[in-house]
């Protein structure tokens, strides 16, 4: 993707990403957006969900192949150092804290994976195919055990798993990778550029994501409130800048965009005519400095905008979201938190005032932090894995019923990290890796299945040389621009504009996966 460089454009981009007038505000500027062609008329409403989990998550203990032999070079891999991260085996019941495990021979504590009990089946509808480098002669696969709410949507038929997706820029084999021989991503291990390249198809400094081009192609169909297309709840986020359309960053509830208080309601400092007065001056477009003028415009609609979305959240639909269910940490029982939860609380609410705003086409973006586990994965990942779980089974109950309609069948939720981990363990955790399983959650989600190719697991051992590995890092089999065209095109994107925002999926063969 091309960077530009800076121009008054982009400086008043910057600005109106700026929450001068306070943190809480939902604060954004539309710039005009004319759309795509195909974008003048909407039947229907449709939304994607971007949950980044930023830090790389660990999809080996997230999505596991459990036939004989691929769970054998599994648990011999992981199975190891001061702190091994082998999750037991399916049907294993879980070892009281303070027993012997019957499967390892260690003491159980609530941070160790003896004590969690087995990993859950899941049966895929088609079996995955059997890749070349495995003894199996047929594929079996389980979830983390701390991911029920995920079997039972997987079960239920709207979610599916992507195998092995990764930053690519041309097809490329193990043997490439080693010998150079083949274009890959710039910098790949690195958590900055590679959250980047995941959301924009570059290292970081990248201006346009594909998720904000996506807003670029289809937001004439959303009318006179464009500047609702692309919405963050986890501040400013690569993947929702467009070329056209600014994503409008918003908190996990709505608030004024300019909070005036005082000793009197409705007051500034006890004076009843001051709010009006200092958004006059905030608003005043007529200074001579064009780039005073320029922020004045930037205020101005940030204001609107928020009266406008406090407006809509005040709609009987709205306000019957109901709150997130407490959330238990899954190793230690305290309750806490759970931020991806209650952002997507807030992500259904603008669902659900998408008929008073006009609303035909949007793109999310929440995230949940936490998943760099070099150390202390144990007691660090199955906590973030429970709380995506729950998170996600929630959004899904949530959108059931959204003033009496369905809207499971128009939203669609996938999972995007920076990379996956290491398949080895350095004693306590694992170290930065490259392709990696993800989830994609929605009722028009083809799901019970797993799409792409999983991998062949384990180090190379003498005789076993894996095929699908690099240096315990899986070269990926499916691109991100496959995973994300295949987004793009149900939302209604053209394959010629897809064919510009991810300029290199020319190369990959299927052009779009099968899961919508």
């Amino acid at each position: 993707m091309t960077v530009r460089n800076p121009d008054r454009r982009h400086l008043l981009r910057a600005g109106g990403a700026l929450s001068l007038l306070g943190a809480a505000a939902p604060f954004a500027l539309q710039l005009a957006a004319a759309g795509s062609a195909a974008g003048q008329s909407a039947p229907d409403y449709k939304a994607l969900v971007c949950i980044f989990l930023f830090g790389g998550n660990d999809a080996h203990n997230m999505v596991l192949a459990t036939d004989t032999d691929s769970w054998g070079r599994y648990f011999a891999t992981r199975n190891t150092g001061v702190d091994p991260i082998a999750l037991m085996p399916v049907g294993t019941a879980r070892t009281a804290v303070g027993a012997v495990s019957p499967v390892t021979g260690r003491t159980a504590s609530l941070g160790t994976p003896e004590a969690w009990g087995g990993v859950l089946p899941i049966t895929p509808t088609a079996p995955n195919p059997v890749p070349a480098g495995t003894n199996a002669t047929s594929r079996t696969f389980a979830l983390h055990p701390f991911m029920a709410p995920t079997q039972t949507l997987f079960n239920s038929g709207r979610l599916a798993i992507v195998a092995n997706v990764g930053t690519l820029v041309r097809p490329i084999t193990k043997a490439q990778y080693l010998a150079k021989s083949v274009a890959y991503p710039a910098n790949l291990f690195s958590h900055n550029d590679q959250q980047s390249t995941w959301q924009a198809g570059a290292a970081e400094g990248v201006r346009v994501g594909w998720g904000g081009q996506f807003g670029d192609m289809l937001s004439s169909m959303n009318g006179s409130n464009t500047l609702f297309t692309a919405i963050s709840t986890a501040g400013n986020a690569v993947f929702l800048s467009g070329r056209n359309i600014i994503q409008y960053q918003m908190t996990t509830a709505a608030q004024p965009a300019v909070v005036v208080t005082g000793t009197t309601a409705n007051s500034l400092f006890g004076s009843t005519v001051g709010p009006a007065r200092l958004r006059e001056i905030i608003q005043d477009t007529t200074s001579a400095s064009l780039y005073a003028a320029d922020y004045s415009t930037v205020v101005n609609r940030s204001m609107t905008a928020a009266s406008t979305l406090n407006t809509a959240f005040t709609q009987t639909n709205v306000t019957a979201i109901p709150a997130p269910p407490a959330y238990t940490n899954a190793i230690t029982g305290a309750v806490e938190a759970n931020t991806l939860a209650t952002q997507l609380q807030t992500v259904a609410k603008m669902i659900a005032a998408n008929g008073t705003l006009g609303l035909k086409r949007q793109v999310f973006f929440v995230s949940l932090g936490g998943w760099d586990t070099h150390d202390k994965q144990n007691t660090t990942q199955p906590n973030l894995l429970a709380k995506v779980a729950q998170a996600m089974s929630y959004f899904d109950g949530v959108l059931g019923n959204i003033g009496g309609q369905d809207m499971r069948a128009n939203v669609t939720t996938f999972t995007a990290s920076d990379f996956s981990r290491t398949f080895t363990t350095n004693g306590d955790g694992t170290d930065h890796a490259w392709g990696g399983h993800h989830l994609v959650m929605g009722g028009a989600v083809k799901g019970k299945n797993i799409y792409g190719q999983y991998p062949t697991l384990g180090v190379d051992l003498g005789t076993f040389n894996n095929p699908d590995m690099a240096r315990t890092a899986l070269v990926p089999t499916t691109s991100v621009d496959q995973y994300g065209a295949t987004m793009g095109k149900w939302m209604g994107v053209s394959d010629t504009d897809l064919d510009t925002i991810f300029p290199n999926l020319r190369y990959f063969t299927p052009r779009y996966l099968n899961f919508l």
